[in-house]
């Protein structure tokens, strides 16, 4: 019986202080949010978009939506996506369009283990389901992504690409006019907090930077609470190009997206995340080197609501030497993190031995 209390015991504090938490950090501004599937630079060799546990492999990065779910309701009644290059390896749900995906869940599950936030994204510039034609639409919906992306739920006949791996929540880039898009996000947001597994889900939306985002103002004007928006500030007047220490001929709109989260947002407390595209070729207009977004960055800081930096995408981000690393650093978080992975690793091993002792004695008490 010792023995057995013994192991027991061992097994509780391994669960309790051994696994990694998802790394999307609704109290810090030094977030960096990564796009990853559609291989948008296109090159060849190292070049070429590599499996997503390739990039999880990053310190520098917190978060990774994927790209893209192109349709909920897709062939066959299944969503469909898809991952450029990577879905080659993928086979194809037998009367659907949804690709059976194993090796992806597998990486997923990997990087959930390394502490990354790992999201769906839902839209992308070849989204054209326009949404649902009413609420119930919309909620039905909800509840076939979550059956086929989030926690394996009983019962469910849903088809799963990632098998038994949950995705950490979803995010939404619509680039065109969506319908009854608000009970839909409401609908995943109230499965994810009724779920009972101790994973943390979130919502999250890519808005371009004209204020109000026409496309996700649904969403955005207060129906829904979102975790974090990562605005595109790019391929628009208001883009990091168009930052000037001048007010009087700054473009840059932060301001008005920090205003939007302080007094519309139905989250007050939400993250506004700069977008930016992570090479020349990434987007049409707003590239601007690390150099100059270091000043854009410090900007930024002024702001509450100010998160960290995303980047579309990781193929433009590996292209373009450095560039991860040097946002990593003007977001104040390349020697901090590896300071911070020390300490908590030090704080862990001392927590296991204070717990070990307490255990120890109980047993010889017994």
């Amino acid at each position: 019986m010792r023995g057995y209390q013994g192991v027991l015991s061992w097994s509780v504090l391994l669960a309790a202080i051994g696994g990694a938490q998802a790394k999307l950090d609704l109290d810090s501004t030094t977030n960096l949010v990564v796009y990853w599937g559609q291989n948008s630079f296109n090159g060849k060799g190292d070049k070429l978009q590599q499996p997503l546990s390739h990039y999880c492999d990053d310190k520098d990065i917190d978060v990774i939506p994927m790209a893209f779910n192109m349709m909920v309701n897709g062939p066959g009644g299944a969503p469909e996506i898809d991952f450029a290059v990577t879905s080659k390896d993928c086979d194809v749900f037998p009367g659907t369009q949804l690709k059976n995906c194993p090796s992806i869940g597998k990486d997923i599950a990997e990087c959930q283990k390394k502490g990354k936030t790992i999201l769906l994204s839902i839209g992308g510039a070849t989204y054209s389901e326009g949404g649902f034609k009413d609420e119930k639409a919309a909620k039905e919906g909800a509840n076939l992504m979550w059956e086929t992306f989030g926690p394996k739920q009983k019962g469910s006949k849903a088809l799963r690409p990632f098998g038994d791996t949950a995705l950490d929540g979803f995010d939404f880039d619509f680039e065109a006019s969506v319908e009854h898009m608000a009970p839909f996000a409401n609908e995943l947001r109230s499965l994810m907090d009724a779920d009972k597994s101790k994973q943390r889900f979130y919502l999250t939306a890519a808005p371009q930077c004209p204020y109000p985002d026409q496309s996700d103002k649904d969403i955005l004007n207060g129906p829904v609470y979102i975790d974090a928006i990562w605005v595109q500030f790019y391929n628009n007047f208001c883009g990091v190009d168009n930052f000037s220490t001048d007010m009087s001929s700054n473009k840059y709109n932060f301001e008005e997206w920090d205003n939007w989260a302080k007094t519309v947002s139905k989250n007050k407390n939400v993250k506004v995340i700069v977008g930016v595209p992570a090479d020349t070729t990434a987007a049409s207009t707003g590239y601007i080197p690390s150099s100059k977004l270091d000043n854009v960055i410090d900007y930024s800081k002024k702001f509450e609501s100010f998160g960290g930096v995303m980047m579309w995408d990781a193929t433009q981000a590996y292209g373009n030497d450095g560039f991860i690393r040097d946002v990593r650093k003007s977001l104040g978080g390349a020697d901090d993190s590896d300071s911070d992975i020390v300490i908590f690793q030090c704080t862990r091993f001392l927590t296991l031995v204070f717990l070990l002792l307490i255990c120890f004695c109980f047993a010889q008490g017994t």
